[in-house]
């Protein structure tokens, strides 16, 4: 799949399978969102993975939706302020960069045949205490990561006129 046609493939999955996710094609997942572009190649993000099998009620702490814990795996992003680049304003780019490791992570998990679904309605205070994250971190979005159990639902998108502005606002 050429990368138009992984990028019209993705879709926000809610139903997954209970086949496990090959370690070689997770460590593919994982390397896409290594490869992210960051701000002055900080990296400032972290990738927690956990196996969700005897683990469903403490992840649905973190988020409730029972499809949550379907898929065999879900994958944390979580930025690392202290470690971010930072613009002349003092803007911190960790969120940001985090958010794109997490969008190469759900572009190659598509390539891939794996579903995904961007969760960013979550209990971040559970999501500390769940993965036993320390305080100079902060999670920033969850996916499970697994095999879909139904065909792509389709999902409309705006036209460009209404989101693209030529020279000015």
């Amino acid at each position: 799949m050429d990368l138009f046609e992984t990028i019209a493939a993705r879709y926000s999955v809610r139903g997954y399978k209970p086949d496990p996710v090959p370690d070689g094609l997770l460590a593919k997942v994982l390397e896409a969102a290594r490869r992210a572009p960051t701000a002055a190649n900080k990296q400032p993000f972290r990738l927690v993975v956990v196996q969700t099998k005897g683990r469903e009620e403490e992840l649905g702490r973190i988020y409730g939706r029972r499809w949550f814990t379907q898929a065999p795996l879900v994958i944390a992003v979580v930025a690392v302020p202290g470690e971010a680049w930072r613009r002349m304003d003092d803007k911190p780019y960790d969120e940001v960069d985090a958010t794109i490791a997490m969008d190469h992570l759900v572009l190659a998990a598509t390539a891939l045949g794996l579903g995904t679904c961007w969760i960013a309605a979550f209990d971040p205070a559970a999501a500390r205490e769940v993965l036993g994250l320390p305080g100079n971190v902060e999670p920033i979005a969850f996916t499970p990561l697994g095999y879909p159990d139904k065909a792509r639902a389709t999902t409309d998108r705006r036209p460009l006129d209404e989101l693209v502005k030529h020279d000015h606002w």
